[in-house]
């Protein structure tokens, strides 16, 4: 069962009974309608837009500028704390290392992890929560029960613990965090699929013998895209936090390695000392990431509003 059949409840049933032809083109051509009235909505939205641009440029510059600009971001090699100046624009750090090219080697970490941690999120939040609202009664009540119990631990206390006893790695850096975030996606839809469980079309599948695992994975998991990339959008940016706030505690990756919560860190050691450069570029950088996550999620779950008002 396709997304499309569940935006019209009176083609539903057409679909799951063996609809005609021209059925299943009506369904399709409603299905192309609701999905650009989404994109269109989208990209009406001027947050949206800026959110998206935003997010191309930080891509840019970390991926694509390191090809154009070369310095050694590892070795430290130039004389400490210089300032902004010819050979580099944005000085150098307390080890002598170039702050420009750490900053790009700080955003394709953050980045990754970033990214890394909201697929995992979603692929175990959406398992679990679709899962326990589908199958309900002892399931949903055991599945749940531990869901509360994890976020009522401090997710702080969670993190610090594990990156005392493990060596900080990018690996563990993104499974941290993912055993963290995967709960609000969860709950997320575990609601939704308590809403798609009752629908008509999910009734008729039962009706024909379908399988409990087949509903879930062919229609009741592809019935909450929606929830499920707006949640992932707010995850990237919920991730990068985390990071800059292990690397600010000095929980982060170890030198030479960068990111740009530890780049922070190091940075507010000099605060008294007027070296500027070594904090305000990192913790700018902080900050128009995450902005750029939340405004294409904000204007995500509005373009996604605006299609179901349309069901």
């Amino acid at each position: 069962m396709s997304i499309a059949e569940s935006l019209n409840p009176d083609l539903e049933g057409g679909a799951v009974a063996g609809a005609s032809p021209a059925g299943g083109e009506v369904a399709s051509a409603y299905t192309g309608s609701a999905w650009r009235l989404t994109m269109r909505s989208f990209f009406d939205n001027r947050l949206g837009l800026i959110g998206l641009v935003m997010l191309l440029l930080l891509l840019l510059f970390s991926f694509a500028a390191p090809f154009v600009y070369h310095s050694n971001t590892l070795v430290a090699n130039y004389s400490i704390n210089l300032p902004p100046g010819p050979g580099h624009p944005l000085g150098t750090d307390g080890n002598g290392r170039d702050i420009l090219g750490r900053l790009m080697l700080g955003g394709q970490i953050s980045l990754i992890i970033g990214i890394a941690s909201a697929i995992i999120t979603t692929i175990i939040g959406t398992l679990w929560g679709a899962i326990a609202g589908f199958f309900g009664g002892a399931v949903d009540t055991v599945m749940m029960r531990i869901v509360d119990v994890l976020l009522a631990i401090p997710t702080i206390f969670i993190l610090l613990y594990l990156q005392t006893i493990y060596h900080p790695t990018i690996a563990l850096l993104i499974g941290t965090i993912s055993s963290v975030s995967w709960l609000t996606a969860a709950r997320l839809v575990r609601g939704e699929t308590l809403s798609l469980r009752a629908r008509e079309y999910v009734k008729a599948v039962r009706v024909m013998g379908g399988s409990r695992w087949r509903i879930v994975y062919r229609h009741i998991i592809p019935n909450t895209i929606g929830v499920v990339v707006v949640q992932a959008t707010f995850t990237v940016a919920n991730a990068i936090l985390i990071l800059a706030t292990l690397g600010f505690l000095g929980f982060g990756l170890e030198p030479p390695a960068a990111d740009w919560g530890s780049m922070l860190s190091g940075g507010v050691n000099y605060i008294y000392d007027g070296y500027w450069w070594l904090i305000y570029p990192a913790g700018l950088l902080i900050v128009l990431t995450v902005l750029s996550f939340n405004f294409i999620g904000d204007a995500l779950r509005d373009a996604l509003e605006v299609r179901l008002q349309r069901r």
